[in-house]
C-alpha cells in the first residue's frame, strides 16, 4: 500500500498501475460506493492501450485513508490535485464509477484543463435535481437504505456500520447474493466469469478499518456537492445502462442533458456492473478522444 500525507494532516491510501514517468497524462479513476484503490485488471489493460498509468485513491474513510467527516464531494478535488503533484503528473483524464462519477465531475470542474476530460459511468446525478425522481428505478436494498437517510432515522449510522462489517470478510461465492436486488443478469453474469473475486477484494479492503467511508459518501451524494456543475468546461461522457438497478439510466440521462458539454451514451442490455466491464475500452478510448479534442 502507498500512502501521501497530505498538507491538512489527512493520511491517504493510493494505488499506481505502472510506474509513472515525470510529466505523463494519467487516468484517475474513482471507485465507487463502498470501494477503495485497488485497481482492476480490465481497467489498467485499457488505459495502457492509451500509454496511460491508473491512480486510484481510496476516499477518505476507505481502507486505510483517514476519515474526513463531513466531506462534501468537491472535497475530493484537493485531495486528487496533491495527489497528481505528488507523482509528477501533467495532465489527466478521470472516470468514475456509481459514487465515483459525481467525485470524477467535481475534478473535471475544479481542476479543469488540468483535468482534460471526463467519463461517469452509471454515475449518480444530484439528489433533489429538478425532473428526476432520484430512487426511482433502484433495487430494493437502495431505496430502502436512502428513505431511511433523507429521512434521518436515529441510529442509522451504526446500523449501517454493523451491516457492512459482513463485507470485511465476504467471498467472492458471496458476492451475488449481498448484492441481492441492485444486480441485473447482465451483471450475475459477469460476477460469474470472475468478477466476483475481484468484488470481493474490493469490498473487504474498503470496510477494512470500517464503515466510515460508506457513510460520508451517502450523506456527500444526498447533500449539496460543494461545486457548480454548470460551470464545467471539459467535455463529459455519462454512460448509462438499461438495466442498473444501482443507478438507474434516467440518472446518466439528466447529466447529459444538464451538464454543459457532455455526450450521454446508452448502452441496452446491460447492467450496473457489466457496463463497466463490457465497454471499459470504449470508455477510455472516448476519454482520450475527448481529451485530444480539448
Amino acid at each position: 500500500m502507498s500512502h501521501l500525507q497530505l498538507s491538512n494532516g489527512r493520511r491517504l491510501h493510493y494505488e499506481v498501475s505502472r510506474p509513472i514517468e515525470p510529466g505523463a497524462t494519467a487516468l484517475v479513476f474513482h471507485h465507487g460506493t463502498p470501494g477503495g484503490g485497488l485497481i482492476w485488471d480490465g481497467l489498467a489493460a485499457a488505459a495502457v492501450r492509451q500509454g496511460w498509468p491508473v491512480v486510484m485513491s481510496s476516499r477518505p474513510g476507505y481502507a486505510t485513508s483517514d476519515r474526513d467527516q463531513g466531506r462534501s464531494v468537491a472535497d475530493v478535488a484537493a485531495d486528487v490535485a496533491e495527489l497528481v503533484d505528488h507523482l509528477g503528473i501533467g495532465r489527466f483524464v478521470t472516470a468514475g464509477w456509481s459514487g465515483g462519477g459525481p467525485h470524477a465531475l467535481a475534478c473535471g470542474t475544479l481542476l479543469g484543463p488540468r483535468c482534460a476530460a471526463v467519463a461517469t459511468i452509471a454515475g449518480v446525478a444530484p439528489f433533489g435535481a429538478e425532473g428526476l425522481d432520484w430512487t426511482e428505478g433502484m433495487g430494493p436494498e437502495n431505496v430502502e437504505e436512502f428513505e431511511l437517510l433523507i429521512a434521518g432515522e436515529p441510529g442509522l449510522e451504526a446500523k449501517m456500520a454493523q451491516d457492512l462489517a459482513l463485507l470485511a470478510e465476504v467471498r467472492a461465492d458471496q458476492i451475488a447474493d449481498e448484492l441481492g436486488g441492485l444486480i441485473s443478469a447482465p451483471d450475475r453474469a459477469c460476477l460469474d466469469d470472475g468478477f466476483d473475486d475481484f468484488m470481493a477484494a474490493w469490498f473487504r479492503l474498503a470496510v477494512s478499518t470500517g464503515a466510515d467511508g460508506y457513510w460520508d459518501d451517502n450523506v456527500a451524494l444526498l447533500a449539496d456537492w460543494g461545486f457548480d456543475l454548470g460551470a464545467i468546461e471539459v467535455p463529459v461522457s455519462a454512460w448509462r445502462a438499461d438495466l442498473d438497478l444501482m443507478v438507474p439510466p434516467s440518472h446518466g440521462e439528466w447529466l447529459a442533458a444538464h451538464v454543459p458539454g457532455s455526450s450521454g451514451i446508452a448502452k441496452e442490455g446491460e447492467g450496473h456492473i457489466s457496463l463497466l466491464l463490457n465497454y471499459i475500452d470504449d470508455i477510455i478510448a472516448q476519454l482520450a478522444g475527448d481529451a485530444a479534442a480539448l
